[in-house]
C-alpha cells in the first residue's frame, strides 16, 4: 500500500483535524491538499470538488486513486490497511465504549454546530452572529456533560479516553475542545476532558495536527 495519501483539508475544520491526528499517529506520510470552506463561497461546492465528494464536505482522502468521505470511515480505513498503531482496542468491550466516544462528538455534537448549520441560520433565517453563537456553545455544553460524565472515574479511563493510548475517541475529542475554546465555553466543568486533552497535546502527532500548525492556516499577527 505505497501509493501516495492526500488529505483534502481545511485548517479549522474539526472532521479534517480528526484524520489529520489519526494520519499522524500512524506515522504515514500524506500530501494536504487544501480546501477553502469560506472564500469564493466555499471551494467544497466547486465542480471540482464535488468531483471528489459529491457531498462537498472535508475531509476527502486520496489513497492512490480511491478517493474517501467521511472522517470516522477514513480513519477505520487507516487502521484497517495500517493496523499499527491501532486506533481502536482489541476487545469487543472497549472498542464498543471508544466508538460511542467518538460517535458522541462525531455524530451529536459536530453536525449541530458545523459551518453549514451556521451558514444556513445567517443566509435562510438572518439570525445574528451572537445567537448563533450560544446555539454553538449550547450544543458542545450538552455533549461535553454527557462525555466528561463516561469518561471522570470509568475503570477505562487512563491518560487517554479508553487506556494509555490514544484511540479513535481522542481523534474526535480534540478538535472539538479547540472548537469549544474557539466558541468560548467555560471548559472548567470538564476537568477530565482536559486531563486527556493536556496528554493528547503532549504528543506530536497531535501537535502537528493543531489547525494553527498547518500550511493553510492563517499566518499568525
Amino acid at each position: 500500500m505505497s501509493e501516495p495519501l492526500q488529505l483534502y483539508s481545511y485548517w479549522r475544520s474539526s472532521a479534517a483535524y480528526r484524520v489529520r491526528i489519526g494520519l499522524n499517529l500512524k506515522g504515514l506520510a500524506y500530501e494536504i491538499v487544501p480546501v477553502h470552506l469560506v472564500q469564493g463561497g466555499g471551494q467544497q461546492h466547486t465542480d471540482a470538488y464535488r468531483q471528489l465528494n459529491p457531498q462537498e464536505l472535508i475531509p476527502t482522502l486520496g489513497h492512490g486513486q480511491r478517493r474517501m468521505g467521511q472522517s470516522l470511515a477514513i480513519l477505520e480505513y487507516l487502521d484497517e490497511v495500517w493496523p499499527e498503531p491501532p486506533l481502536l482496542p482489541a476487545t469487543a468491550r472497549a472498542r464498543q465504549r471508544v466508538r460511542a466516544l467518538a460517535l458522541l462528538v462525531a455524530c451529536d455534537v459536530h453536525p449541530l454546530n458545523n459551518l453549514r448549520v451556521l451558514q444556513y441560520f445567517e443566509r435562510e433565517w438572518n439570525v445574528p452572529q451572537p445567537e448563533r453563537e450560544v446555539w454553538v456553545r449550547h450544543w458542545i455544553e450538552d455533549g461535553f456533560r454527557a462525555a466528561e460524565a463516561l469518561l471522570a472515574g470509568h475503570p477505562s479511563t487512563g491518560d487517554f479516553c479508553e487506556g494509555e493510548t490514544p484511540t479513535l475517541a481522542d481523534c474526535c475529542l480534540i478538535p472539538q475542545i479547540y472548537n469549544a475554546r474557539r466558541f468560548g465555553v467555560d471548559m472548567a466543568a470538564y476537568p477530565t476532558l482536559q486531563r486527556i486533552e493536556a496528554s493528547c497535546l503532549a504528543l506530536p502527532a497531535f501537535d502537528a495536527a493543531r489547525p494553527e500548525n498547518q500550511p493553510d492556516a492563517p499566518a499568525a499577527g
